[in-house]
């Protein structure tokens, strides 16, 4: 069978006109290869489809039958080329980001999340939350999109982007001795109890604030291993230990605990937007890679 879809206009264009002349009009074409459009139509489903007289045209119930089944297919074809485009454009879709817990701590993040929902809220944005280093391997097989990571050497498959670099603080609860401090070195806290995080989790920022403590001949007296830096601030809101996180964090505002600025000018730690070079950068992709360029520090 060979019907094409012109085909079916030119047969919507006569059942509804019911005339052969005001439907070669409407289609801006001549009567006669209309006419041997119909037939061949004809001939393709094997049915007669118009009654013609020499003064009326009348649809057949086979004709009644296929008009109705001709606008549901020209409506399904109009609409996968519309969902088609829009993919196209990143209005539609899917977008997979990973994020580490600090991400959505950040205004670059949050806000640039906020905006793509306000400018494209027919796709579908799926955010899991997952450390630094387990989000190699799904950007790698393109399991995710996007990451959102601290500073981490990367396979040579992978690029980034700086997202802001922020000051690390030290943290400590509010009846601690160094609470009333303005600012304090690394050094302060040599000898206190630290909460830190489990080597086995595999975040970034473990041997990134152990970095700037050996950095400084610091080995720090870690009494607390943990999986998330939420569970670090709880701890040492309860007066267990000490820490060190980014300045991100300060968002969460808990009551027990004092933020401290260190004296060291190399206490930072970085955030990175990070993707695969192997794989396509679609729409969706250079919608959010652009917010969140803008929205940077």
């Amino acid at each position: 069978m060979n019907i094409e879809l012109r085909h079916l206009r030119y047969f919507i264009a006569v059942a509804e006109e019911l005339h052969f002349g005001r439907a070669a009009l409407r289609l801006n074409i001549s009567q006669p290869p209309l006419s041997q459009q119909i037939i061949q139509l004809e001939n393709e489903t094997g049915a007669r489809l118009f009654n013609r007289t020499n003064r009326s045209v009348q649809l057949t119930a086979a004709g009644q039958q296929l008009l109705q089944d001709a606008r549901a297919i020209l409506l399904q074809v109009e609409q996968a080329s519309d969902r088609a485009a829009r993919l196209h454009r990143g209005e539609e879709g899917e977008l997979r980001i990973g994020f580490t817990s600090s991400a959505p701590f950040t205004a670059v993040v949050s806000d640039a999340l906020y905006q793509f929902r306000q400018r494209w809220p027919q796709v579908h944005i799926q955010m899991q939350e997952i450390n630094t280093r387990q989000q190699l391997a799904p950007l790698h097989d393109g399991r995710l999109d996007l990451g959102v990571m601290r500073n981490t050497p990367l396979p040579a498959d992978l690029r980034h982007q700086l997202l802001l670099s922020e000051p690390l603080y030290a943290v400590v609860h509010w009846a601690h001795p160094l609470a009333t401090a303005e600012k304090i070195s690394v050094a302060a806290l040599a000898a206190e109890p630290f909460v830190f995080f489990d080597p086995q989790v595999g975040t970034a920022l473990y041997s990134e604030i152990l970095a700037l403590l050996h950095r400084y001949q610091i080995k720090p007296y870690i009494t607390q291993e943990v999986g998330e830096a939420m569970t670090i601030l709880g701890l040492v809101a309860t007066g267990l230990g000490v820490s060190i996180l980014p300045a991100s964090f300060r968002r969460a505002q808990l009551a027990d605990v004092v933020w401290l600025p260190l004296e060291e000018r190399d206490a930072l730690s970085e955030l990175w937007l990070v993707w695969s070079a192997e794989r396509e950068i679609n729409e969706q992709m250079r919608h959010m890679m652009a917010l969140l360029q803008q929205n940077k520090a």
